[in-house]
C-alpha cells in the first residue's frame, strides 16, 4: 500500500540489465503474458498493467473497477498483473531492457525521474495533463510530474502527521497534542519511561531505524515543518544543510541523548502496545492500528506536524503512487482512456450520503484505508461514519511538499536514511551527519545519469 516497511530500488538505470533473467518469465507475475490484440471484432486490444497490489484487500480492491472496465467495453480489456512492492522498480526497468514493458505501470513516485531519464514513462497527453492539474492536489500533482511535465494520474497518496497516545499524554498531566516543537520536546520527556536498570518502557517520541517510513518519512516531514527541504529545487544537490536542516537533526539528536527516543525499537509494535507516546507516520496506519488495536485503538489520536514556532505555516511530507503509460505501448490512446475512465469518471459513493460521487480510484483507496490527492472526492467519501483520524491528512493536502523525484531520488533517499540512523546510534554528530549528507547527495542527485 505504501512505502512503509519497503526498502529496495535501483539507483543507476543500466543495473537493470545485470539482474536474474527469473523475472523477465511470466511466473514472476502469476499469469501468463495475455495476448495482445489488434482491435478488430473478436480479437480485442488487452492492455497489461503492472502494480504492486499482488495480495489481500489492495489485490481484491483493484480487481473490482478492472472487473467492470472489462464487462462494459468490447473493444479494449484490461489484464493486471502484479509483483511485490520490493520487486516493482527492478522488474519495471528488467522489463523496459527485454521490451516485455507492461502498457501500464504504477510506480511509487519517488522512482518517476529515474522512470523518465531510462524512457520508461511516456508523458500525459495535454487534455489528460490538464485534467490531472485540474483535479488533484498540489503535492499529488507535483509526485506525478518531472520538470514540470505531467506523467500520470496519481493514486495513493500519504501525507504525514503525527500519531499521539491519549491515555499516555493524560498520565502526564498533558491535555493535549504538541503544537509546536518546545512543546513536541516537553511532552516527550514527560511521557518517556525507563525502569531501574535503563530499560525503555516508554518512547516520549518514537525515532526508529525500522524502516523509510520511521526514519526518513518523519525527518522529512519534520524538515518540511521547518520550511526546509531536502533536494535542491533545480534538483542538482541536497538542501537539507541548511538552518531547518539543523534544527531537525539537533532536535532528534536531543531526544535520544536524553532518553526520550530509542531508536532500536521497533516503533509499530511499540505504538500499538502503549510504549511509545508519539510518533510522525503517514495516514495509510490508521487502518493498520485499527484492526492491530481492537478496543485500544480509542487511544489513538492525530494532529498536524508540529511546527517550530506556533505561528510558523503549516508543512508536511506527501508520497504516493501514480499510474502511468510505458513508452513501449503500443496502445497508448487506449491505456489513457482507461485511466481516464478508472481515476475521473464520477460513479455513485455506496459508503457516502445518497446522491454522492467520487471516482473510482478514490473509493478504491477509501475501501483500503487510504486517500487520493482528491480533496473533493475525499471530503464526500470520508463524510460521515469514517475515521476521524484520517481528517488531519485529509486536511494536510493542502500544505503537504512532495518527496523529490529526481533520478538519483530513491539512492539518496537511502543515503539520508543511513546517515540519520548513524546520528541516533552516535556513530555521527549533527555536524558530521550534515556534511555527509551533503557530500553523498549532492555525488548521487548530480550524475550524469
Amino acid at each position: 500500500m505504501t512505502p512503509s516497511h519497503r526498502t529496495g530500488g535501483l539507483s543507476r538505470r543500466h543495473f537493470a540489465l545485470a539482474l536474474p533473467s527469473a523475472l523477465l518469465a511470466s511466473g514472476a507475475f502469476g499469469c501468463a503474458a495475455p495476448h495482445q490484440g489488434t482491435g478488430r471484432p473478436g480479437d480485442p486490444i488487452v492492455l497489461t498493467l503492472l502494480s504492486h497490489y499482488a495480495s489481500g484487500e489492495l489485490k481484491k480492491a483493484l480487481r473490482g473497477p478492472v472487473d467492470e472496465w472489462n464487462a462494459t467495453h468490447d473493444r479494449v480489456k484490461v489484464r493486471t498483473k502484479a509483483v511485490e512492492f520490493t520487486d516493482l522498480l527492478t522488474t519495471f526497468m528488467v522489463r523496459q531492457a527485454a521490451g516485455q514493458g507492461a502498457d501500464i505501470i504504477h510506480p511509487y513516485c519517488l522512482w518517476n525521474g529515474q522512470l523518465v531519464r531510462a524512457g520508461v514513462l511516456r508523458p500525459a497527453p495535454s487534455e489528460h495533463a490538464e485534467e490531472i492539474t485540474r483535479g488533484y492536489g498540489t503535492a499529488a500533482v507535483g509526485a506525478s510530474s518531472v520538470g514540470g511535465e505531467v506523467y500520470g494520474y496519481p493514486t495513493e497518496v500519504q501525507t504525514y502527521a503525527l500519531y499521539y497516545n491519549k491515555r499516555l499524554l493524560r498520565e502526564a498531566g498533558i491535555s493535549g497534542p504538541p503544537r509546536t516543537w518546545r512543546e513536541l520536546e516537553e511532552t516527550a520527556y514527560r511521557t518517556a519511561a525507563r525502569d531501574r536498570y535503563g530499560n525503555t518502557l516508554v518512547q516520549g517520541f518514537g525515532l526508529s531505524t525500522y524502516d523509510d517510513s520511521t526514519t526518513v518519512g518523519q525527518t522529512l516531514a519534520l524538515l518540511n515543518a521547518a520550511g526546509g527541504r531536502f533536494v535542491s529545487a533545480d534538483g542538482r544537490s541536497t538542501a537539507i544543510d541548511s538552518p531547518a536542516g539543523r534544527a531537525v537533526l539537533d532536535l532528534e539528536h536531543r531526544l535520544v541523548v536524553k532518553g526520550a527516543s530509542a531508536p532500536g525499537v521497533n516503533v509499530y509494535k511499540a505504538f500499538q502496545s502503549g510504549q511509545v507516546a508519539m510518533v510522525v507516520s503517514a495516514g495509510w496506519w490508521t487502518a493498520s492500528l485499527k484492526a492491530q488495536m481492537g478496543k485500544d485503538y480509542r487511544d489513538v489520536g492525530v494532529a498536524p506536524v508540529p511546527v517550530p514556532e506556533a505561528d510558523d505555516k503549516r508543512a508536511t511530507l506527501s508520497t504516493g503512487f501514480m499510474l502511468g503509460v510505458n513508452t513501449a505501448s503500443d496502445h497508448p490512446r487506449e491505456a489513457w482512456e482507461f485511466l481516464r475512465w478508472l481515476n475521473t469518471e464520477k460513479v455513485s459513493a455506496k459508503s457516502a450520503e445518497k446522491g454522492a460521487t467520487a471516482t473510482r480510484m478514490s473509493s478504491l483507496q477509501v475501501s483500503v484505508g487510504s486517500l487520493t490527492g482528491r480533496a473533493d472526492d475525499m471530503r464526500t467519501l470520508l463524510s460521515e461514519g469514517g475515521d476521524p483520524n484520517l481528517r488531519p491528512f485529509l486536511d494536510a493536502l493542502a500544505y503537504a511538499v512532495p518527496e523529490p523525484n529526481v533520478p538519483g531520488a530513491q539512492q539518496a533517499k537511502s543515503l539520508l536514511r543511513k546517515n540519520i540512523e548513524a546520528l541516533w546510534t552516535g556513530q555521527q554528530s549533527v555536524d558530521e551527519a550534515l556534511r555527509t549528507i551533503r557530500r553523498q547527495v549532492d555525488q548521487e542527485v548530480s550524475r550524469s545519469w
